[in-house]
């Protein structure tokens, strides 16, 4: 097949751990054809979706990860699959990606679907399952904040449409910031703002479960730095293996296949003790890590349910 890429610069990225790099690895593997470009290359013309990039081959070789050919354009409709891989935020500028990828799925498959991870925010989707998920507010008006934070004390404070556990601030029953950081966010984004009750559970770690096509196929436990709230992998956060319980292959069992259906292949969730905290659709990660733990070839079970939808 031929498989196009579209994601962040991928000289910088680590190879050990970029789940990016290690489905095109696997994907060369199997005799699939690759090609590289960033978001901004991506293009409508005259009824053609088009995109500036390069030819791409990959060796797991630190600083020389990425062998890539002479920049051009081609029309993303002659591809079999399209990987919609950039990270977030997830603003008006990735919206628009998935609109302009919108033209060509189904006949090229794009992964995941972009008409449903335009639609399945990673902090929107856990709404659709509340018995799951921990009690949580969204709002832009900071007097529902501050009535969900006196309600429940100690709680979590982030934006909604951000990543990688930046901007992301728990605030106890005594701290005294809520109005300054109200403040903060509300100065340079209009967005709302996402407000969840502490889960102490939190510092035991919070799991990340890896589904491919809906179905679980294990689990990475994150545990945070001494002294952090949050365990992102790339703040501190410390990845160690771990089963899944029983309460994960539940919350599994109840999500799966509305993702399956949704056309949402590769998809990331995160669990803190019993409780759903965010479904992440746009760019998951976590295949390498896993993969070690485990033994399994996570990216492999990615591309067979890839290579069945094409069949």
């Amino acid at each position: 097949m031929k498989i196009a890429f579209q994601m962040d610069p991928i000289g910088p990225v680590d190879i050990n751990a970029d789940s990016t790099f290690r489905l095109a690895e696997e994907a060369q593997a199997r005799g699939h054809e690759l090609f590289y470009y960033t978001p901004d290359k991506l293009s409508f013309q005259e009824g053609r979706v088009t995109a500036l990039g390069q030819s791409l081959r990959v060796q797991r070789v630190a600083g020389d990860h990425a062998i890539l050919g002479e920049m051009e354009e081609v029309d993303l409709a002659d591809f079999d699959v399209v990987w919609l891989r950039q990270d977030p935020p997830f603003d008006m500028f990735y919206i628009t990606t998935t609109h302009l990828l919108d033209r060509i799925h189904p006949k090229t498959l794009v992964v995941n679907d972009p008409f449903w991870v335009r639609n399945f925010p990673e902090k929107l989707l856990v709404l659709n399952f509340p018995e799951l998920t921990p009690p949580t507010t969204i709002a832009r008006d900071l007097g529902t904040i501050r009535a969900f934070k006196e309600k429940h004390g100690d709680v979590i404070l982030k934006p909604l449409y951000g990543n990688g556990g930046a901007g992301v601030f728990r605030l106890d029953a005594n701290d005294r910031n809520l109005s300054s950081l109200y403040e903060l966010f509300s100065g340079f984004s209009r967005e709302p703002l996402i407000v969840q009750k502490f889960l102490p559970a939190v510092s035991k770690g919070d799991k990340r479960v890896i589904l491919v096509d809906g179905e679980p196929v294990g689990a990475i436990n994150r545990v945070p730095a001494a002294g952090e709230t949050r365990s992102n992998m790339h703040v501190g956060g410390r990845p160690e293996k771990v089963a899944l319980t029983d309460r994960d292959l539940e919350i599994c069992a109840a999500i799966g296949p509305v993702l399956k259906e949704k056309g949402q292949v590769f998809v990331g969730i995160d669990v803190i003790g019993d409780w759903l905290t965010e479904i992440n659709v746009t760019s998951p990660t976590g295949i390498q890590e896993l993969e070690r733990f485990d033994g399994v070839n996570i990216a492999e079970k990615i591309w067979q349910a890839i290579e069945a939808r094409r069949a």
